[in-house]
């Protein structure tokens, strides 16, 4: 049972080292490369319901060495359902991929790395020391930034850079966290430090140390104000790519919260929490007004994850069981949204005479499109948390959180807020799908398929009719998260 927590990394990994193998053969390696996403996906949803059956995390110990003194791998309810939302985008991000008509996925290295970010994604939620979380983060970073440094886009090497050094800053930021707790503590197993943390919170770098590694979440998450980063990226890089790091890479930060508030730091997180429900609140207004005066579908959305990542945080600042079930929901939908977004943004921009989601390029483009502007109408319900879609579940269950918790105000303004996701959503739609193209402008008879954002779509629809399994999972995940000692007595023992 224990293996089983490993194999939802090791298939990627593996898969990503063979597909190199295979690079001269094309249509073995996308066969091969979609099969391996697939394979993994079906490990992660065997490791999700080992877990929910059990009730216990499943540990794994590399070389049989016991923690603390090993490596550890932890797939707890909320590491398993945060590997399921990632493998599965990320299965319908290479299925994109296979339809895209940019030159770059022909390259023989795209599948590969993009096997090896899902390696390091995974990685970084399964793990249970907080160094390998750094290292698979890396290995994230280092593979998003090589697939956006080859777009075809003529900014995309400029965006990886920025890319890059930004995230050097939260691995930096991150080291200096470790070693201000490992000096400290004189361990990195997140269990122990817990229990040391918990035993002792005066050590003098401790609140530098947790200062530091709040920072270099909120990069990995695009956390105002360090959220400066993401809009250049995500217009630069490829359609597969951005809606990866848009939808799932950004919940790396949000994991981090999560297990900085509910394991590490109990005593502090109420400060913590403070922290992120304020953060929460600004993203959530000056995404939205941002998205509303952008003038790019791709930007616009990126300003949109700001938003829809703040809602996040606010449910993390509330704290309670409820309201960490929320936020775990939350995270889940989105990142489904947030890729068929972003796929049908790449899909309208490819059958455009001019390559590019720019307004002025896009608008009317979509009039002889009928089937993808059903798809956007449906996207953008879901975005602004209408019904019937899985967002409506999502925000419903937040507020509600929001009233048990008395967050009053919080509420209010995050309530106001979501208005704006309407406005830049549907004005879109209207643009794209209404208005008359400018001079010029025509719509190509061929781009990229609408075969991944229909799933990602469908089950949008079927979440927001059928919400009780990913509810009751995450309302479980939630309540073991107030119960640090599940965790700790698994990894630990005794």
């Amino acid at each position: 049972m224990a293996h089983l927590v490993l194999l939802p990394i090791l298939i990627p990994l593996v898969g990503a080292m063979i597909g190199l193998l295979v690079r001269e053969r094309r249509p073995l390696q996308t066969a091969w490369t979609l099969g391996t996403m697939l394979t993994s996906l079906a490990s992660s949803l065997w490791l999700l319901w080992a877990v929910w059956q059990t009730g216990q995390p499943v540990v794994f110990h590399s070389g049989g060495w016991l923690a603390p003194f090993g490596i550890v791998l932890v797939g707890d309810l909320l590491s398993a359902l945060f590997v399921v939302m990632t493998q599965l985008v990320m299965a319908t991000g290479i299925i994109y991929a296979l339809g895209s008509q940019d030159k770059v996925v022909t390259y023989p290295t795209f599948f590969p790395l993009f096997l090896t970010l899902a390696t390091g994604l995974t990685g970084a939620m399964l793990t249970g020391d907080l160094f390998n979380l750094y290292v698979f983060a890396e290995l994230l970073v280092i593979s998003g930034t090589v697939l956006t440094a080859v777009s075809d886009d003529k900014y995309g090497t400029e965006a990886a850079y920025k890319y890059f050094y930004i995230s050097l800053l939260a691995s930096f930021f991150m080291l200096l966290s470790i070693g201000s707790l490992y000096i400290s503590y004189g361990t990195l197993n997140m269990a122990d430090l817990a229990v040391r943390v918990a035993a002792d919170g005066s050590r003098p770098l401790l609140l530098p140390g947790i200062a530091f590694l709040m920072a270099a979440f909120m990069v990995k998450s695009a956390v105002f104000p360090f959220h400066f980063w993401q809009p250049d990226f995500h217009t630069a890089a490829p359609t597969a790519v951005s809606a990866m790091l848009s939808s799932v890479v950004v919940k790396l930060g949000v994991y981090g919260f999560l297990r900085m508030t509910t394991l590490l730091f109990v005593e502090q997180s109420p400060q913590i929490r403070a922290v992120l429900l304020a953060l929460g609140v600004i993203g959530v207004v000056f995404g939205g007004l941002s998205a509303l005066g952008t003038h790019n579908v791709k930007r616009m959305l990126a300003y949109s994850t700001l938003a829809q990542v703040g809602f996040i945080l606010v449910g993390i600042g509330w704290g309670t069981p409820l309201s960490l079930a929320a936020a775990i929901v939350f995270a889940f939908n989105h990142s489904l949204i947030k890729a068929a977004m972003l796929m049908l943004a790449g899909y309208i921009a490819s059958r455009a005479s001019v390559k590019s989601a720019a307004f002025a390029v896009v608008t009317g483009v979509g009039r002889p499109l009928p089937a993808a502007g059903v798809l956007f109408f449906l996207g953008s319900l879901a975005l602004a948390g209408i019904p019937p879609t899985n967002g409506f579940v999502s925000k419903a269950l937040l507020f509600t959180s929001g009233i048990d918790a008395q967050g009053m105000w919080p509420l209010f303004l995050i309530g106001l807020a979501s208005i704006f996701t309407l406005m830049y959503t549907i004005r879109a739609f209207q643009r794209i799908w209404w208005q008359a193209p400018a001079e010029g402008i025509s719509t190509k008879s061929t781009g990229d398929q609408l075969i991944a954002p229909v799933i990602l779509l469908a089950l949008i629809l079927a979440l927001g009719v059928w919400a009780e399994p990913l509810v009751a999972v995450a309302q479980a995940a939630g309540t073991a998260l107030g119960d640090p000692a599940i965790y700790i007595h698994a990894v630990l023992g005794g």
